[in-house]
């Protein structure tokens, strides 16, 4: 019998079957597939399952893998619980909406697997804190969608703050996206009640998973569930996820969360909210700054120090103060921050080492993202506790801290 040299790993820069880390999707849209893209060329990984409760979505993503690697490996379920009883699958990426992200990544823990989950990560504050309490418990590594950790011209910006060269932090600004697309009060409304498609075309009942239950319109799962409250943790959270994050990352804040949350302006905008670490440090999360007069692109932040400033977003363009402008060098372009993100993901998996974008990261940026949230609904100035975790000026406020999920999905 021969057996071919790429099976030993022997061929140049071949990698043994038995080496590879294998991967599952569920859920993959859009987005999902974008990241997929960059995971079917790396030599040590195969994805190899997708789950998904729409059909046309599980046909996409066999015949997108497929067709990569020369075969019919790629299983398609419609049950998560089957993918993931998988004992040959090591990691699992999650594409869904949003409220699928925190059970699911608390389930796929449980089954053993690490995650990369797309963001926002969570839709209240508990939900926050299970993240991250899950990955912990469970021993697996938990990598979110905030790629932008790995962008060269977001690294360079908090390494200008990391040497001293922009002095003292005075505040950081996360962009938080136009109100006139993500106004941060989301709907409630219902659409109007269409025919549901045959079960096996698409499983609304597991399509809703643990939001309410509503009737059926082809426009939610077009996409239509963004700015819906049901589904969504609200206008902050949707980029907020991506820019707060980007602040505490790059201000060595992601153990902690501002202790005041003061919001300013209406929901057709523009709006803000002023919020205050313990150090002092202020955090403001506004919506005029996206893509604005600096034009350093969608997502940006600014990090402002008693010495200079800096401020870069997805076009990788970087503005700064004229002292810091001598500081600055070409970075590389955007779309290779999401690869990065990517490679370094599968090198903690074999390294068994912590991903930038941690579960414990992840919840303490949503949780001030979801802490501003709620100011905003209330109208008020509030309080909050970083040791026991609770506003301290407001019984309406902890209240909102949870979501209830609908049975049988619970965290």
């Amino acid at each position: 019998m021969i057996v071919p040299s790429v099976v030993l790993g022997q061929r140049a820069g071949a990698v043994a079957p038995s080496d590879r880390i294998l991967f599952g999707g569920i859920g993959l849209g859009s987005r999902g597939t974008h990241v997929l893209s960059k995971i079917l060329p790396l030599k040590d990984a195969k994805f190899i399952a997708i789950c998904d409760v729409r059909d046309e979505r599980r046909e996409t993503i066999k015949s997108m893998a497929d067709k990569n690697y020369g075969d019919r490996d790629c299983r398609m379920y419609s049950d998560q619980y089957e993918l993931l009883g998988r004992s040959d699958i090591d990691a699992v990426l999650i594409a869904t909406g949003d409220r699928w992200h925190t059970p699911l990544s608390i389930i796929a823990a449980q089954h053993g697997k690490d995650v990369y989950c797309e963001k926002p990560c969570s839709m209240s504050i508990e939900e926050s804190w299970a993240l991250a309490d899950a990955f912990r418990r469970y021993n697996r590594l938990y990598q979110a969608g905030c790629q932008r950790r790995s962008g060269a011209n977001f690294i360079l910006c908090k390494d200008l703050l990391n040497s001293g060269a922009l002095g003292k932090l005075k505040a950081l600004y996360a962009n938080v996206g136009p109100s006139v697309n993500w106004p941060p009060l989301p709907s409630r409304d219902w659409l109007a009640e269409e025919p549901l498609p045959p079960k096996q075309v698409l499983d609304w009942d597991r399509w809703l998973g643990p939001a309410p239950w509503r009737p059926y319109h082809s426009s939610y799962v077009r996409g239509g569930w963004r700015n819906i409250y049901d589904f969504h943790g609200g206008g902050i959270l949707e980029w907020g996820s991506h820019t707060v994050d980007l602040c505490h990352w790059a201000a060595g804040l992601d153990e902690t969360q501002p202790v005041e949350y003061e919001p300013v302006g209406t929901n057709v905008g523009p709006y803000h909210v002023n919020c205050r670490y313990e150090n002092g440090v202020k955090l403001v999360m506004r919506d005029n700054g996206w893509d604005g007069a600096l034009d350093t692109g969608s997502c940006s932040f600014k990090i402002e120090g008693e010495d200079g400033w800096v401020e870069t977003g997805d076009k990788t363009k970087i503005e700064a103060s004229d002292n810091i402008k001598p500081l600055l060098r070409p970075t590389e372009e955007a779309r290779m921050a999401l690869e990065n993100h990517v490679k370094e993901f599968v090198r903690c998996i074999r390294s068994r080492q912590e991903p930038s974008a941690s579960a414990a990261a992840a919840a303490n940026s949503h949780v001030t993202c979801h802490a501003a949230f709620i100011a905003y609904q209330l109208g008020k100035t509030l309080n909050w506790d970083t040791a026991k975790h609770e506003f301290t000026n407001s019984d309406v406020a902890n209240n909102m801290r949870s979501r209830a999920l609908r049975e049988p999905w619970r965290i």
